[in-house]
């Protein structure tokens, strides 16, 4: 009918490609709840001569595009937080004995932890950003480290620590973003999720 308005087209939906609950307390810290949350399943194995860097961002943006496919009109964020001692990319500890080598590795030594982040709009239109940070860990005793591994925090942790928990009591210097150990830098986050048009506090 004549002088009837069409109704606003409706702002793109922010999905999260992350079902870690870290990274959703991390995004309410910017008053955003994702409207929904996408685990993805891909294959997280670096390629071969690959650096620490290179995998992080290479592995956030493929998150998001794989959640994109079930999420195409929406916008996405997908993170990935990997830890790096020199060249060496450290794993996801899934059992003790791996999380023992992570951090019998990281004692006493300085190591860095990439925290990548990729913003996914419809249009195609892929957005990344990256943050470093260096940590350095005291030298840890062997009641020190044995403690830590009857405590379980390590499980499914990059590295085989979670510095939101008690291995923050090991870490004597950090130079970077706190939240991008966690695992989602807040300050690129922000940037870039502003950039793709959504309110950000």
């Amino acid at each position: 009918m004549a002088g009837e308005v069409s109704p606003a087209p409706s702002s793109p939906q922010l999905v999260l490609a992350s079902a870690s609950p870290r990274r959703q307390e991390l995004l309410a810290r910017l008053g955003i709840t994702p409207a929904r949350v996408v685990a993805t399943d891909i294959d997280e194995s670096p390629l071969q001569g690959e650096r620490p860097r290179a995998h992080a961002v290479r592995l956030a943006a493929e998150k998001a595009r794989a959640a994109a496919l079930s999420a195409p009109d929406a916008i996405i964020l997908a993170g990935d937080t990997v830890v790096g001692a020199g060249a060496r990319i450290l794993p996801k500890a899934e059992d003790e004995a791996t999380a023992r080598q992570c951090l019998a590795l990281l004692s006493g030594r300085r190591h860095r932890v990439f925290s990548a982040i990729a913003v996914l709009t419809p249009d195609g239109r892929i957005r990344e950003a990256l943050s470093e940070t260096i940590v350095r860990f005291k030298r840890l005793s062997e009641q020190e480290l044995e403690d830590y591994l009857a405590a379980g925090e390590w499980r499914g942790k990059a590295g085989g620590y979670a510095i939101q928990g008690s291995a923050e009591g090991f870490c004597d210097w950090l130079s970077g973003s706190h939240s991008g150990v966690v695992g989602l830098p807040l300050f690129e986050t922000r940037r870039l999720l502003r950039a793709a048009g959504i309110d950000v506090r």
